[in-house]
């Protein structure tokens, strides 16, 4: 059960013009299995653009954490030294170190999708010398941008049996944020006045705890609990509803997340058994570059419209440009010739035959195809980012 109390609202609405993120990512990550249809993006140590249910729809701009000593400093994650690395050769999970640059803490992370839940997980460890941990506060900062856009979304921290559940919805998508380690407090706000980065800006202490924030573009801010535990999970659930999302984060948290990283890493492991032998030579490398990419290839597919392989999933100068829509996360018909034709020649051919090369060649002989398509295989108009 969970209540969405209406009473003390965020004021500053709507918050300041929406922007996406930056398109230059560290990684791209999704489960190999269709049952899980989610995709994530990270840069700068950090989860950016998070896509469900389908491969164009991105629906979170970016989730972080923030950390304090309630007395002399502030930082945000993008902020702190930053290094990625694969949790297995060619695997698109991810282990990210973010650490002060004067040594004295770091956040490391495990960033996974759930390998057959609508879910993005990410293990979490606080480490920090004896003299600092007693002041460290940290809290998690989601920004929703659900239904593809940062206006018009609802958040609200919601009451549930386990505890207080960060929760935002647009239209028919909701999304959750739950801690395995239950969160001390929370609070909504609008981006740019009373967001919990700008709360900790101020005096270095969350001094806001709003519980809903209506019709904006909005933030999510929850404390965790690192003084009873430095090391948790969070899940990061979508549903068509409220329950159907909190039920998602339970069943994903209720596996132990070695378990979980366990299974995602099977999945993409069994993929490389479609490759052609004696090809990984052609890159010079050991085969690592031939590896990876054919893996890269292969988590730019939709899992629900079977055979559309998007461009890229990133949106183009996506900090700077606005709130558009439009962005690389759609069926490029240029691109998708090229990926259906990288995995032909790795001796993938699966992909590629369910590939929607039909409905974009209808008529022989026809010469001018439509650059730009909808998962369907329906023709949109030309994105000015090219």
């Amino acid at each position: 059960m969970a209540i969405l109390p209406s009473e003390h609202p965020s004021p500053g609405g709507p918050g300041i013009e929406p922007r996406w993120t930056r398109s230059d990512k560290d990684g791209v990550g999704t489960a190999y299995s269709v049952s899980s249809r989610v995709w994530f993006t990270i840069s700068k140590g950090i989860l950016n653009e998070v896509y469900y249910p389908t491969i164009d729809r991105p629906q979170v701009r970016d989730l972080q954490y923030l950390i304090t000593d309630g007395e002399t400093f502030f930082r945000d994650e993008r902020h702190m030294d930053n290094t990625h690395a694969c949790l297995a050769p060619n695997i698109l999970g991810y282990r990210v170190a973010n650490t002060d640059s004067k040594h004295r803490y770091r956040i490391l992370k495990e960033i996974i999708a759930a390998p057959h839940h609508d879910c993005v997980l990410i293990h979490t460890r606080l480490e920090a010398d004896a003299a600092v941990r007693p002041k460290l506060r940290l809290f998690a900062l989601l920004a929703p941008h659900l239904e593809a856009g940062g206006r018009h979304n609802h958040g609200n921290v919601a009451r549930t049996n386990w505890g207080d559940v960060l929760a935002a919805h647009k239209g028919g998508i909701w999304c959750v944020l739950v801690a395995s380690t239950p969160f001390v407090r929370g609070s909504c706000g609008y981006v740019g006045a009373t967001d919990g980065w700008q709360d900790l800006a101020r005096d270095f202490r969350m001094d806001w705890e709003f519980a809903c924030a209506p019709d904006g573009n909005i933030t999510l801010t929850g404390e965790i609990d690192t003084q009873r535990t430095p090391e948790f999970v969070l899940a990061l659930s979508f549903g068509g509803s409220l329950h159907q999302a909190l039920v998602t984060a339970a069943q994903a948290l209720g596996i132990p997340f070695a378990e979980q990283r366990t299974r995602f890493i099977e999945q993409w492991q069994r993929v490389g058994t479609h490759r052609s032998p004696g090809e990984e030579g052609v890159t010079g490398d050991g085969g690592r570059l031939y590896r990876v990419s054919h893996r890269l290839i292969l988590a730019h597919k939709d899992k629900v419209f079977d055979g559309a392989i998007i461009a890229s999933l990133s949106i183009p100068w996506g900090e700077s440009v606005g709130d558009s829509p439009g962005g690389y996360h759609l069926v490029w018909t240029r691109d998708m010739c090229q990926a259906a034709g990288g995995l032909l020649a790795a001796g993938h051919t699966e992909v590629p035959l369910r590939a929607h090369l039909p409905r974009l060649y209808p008529a022989a002989g026809r010469r001018l195809l439509p650059e730009l398509r909808d998962r369907w295989g329906a023709p949109l108009a030309r994105h000015p980012a090219r």
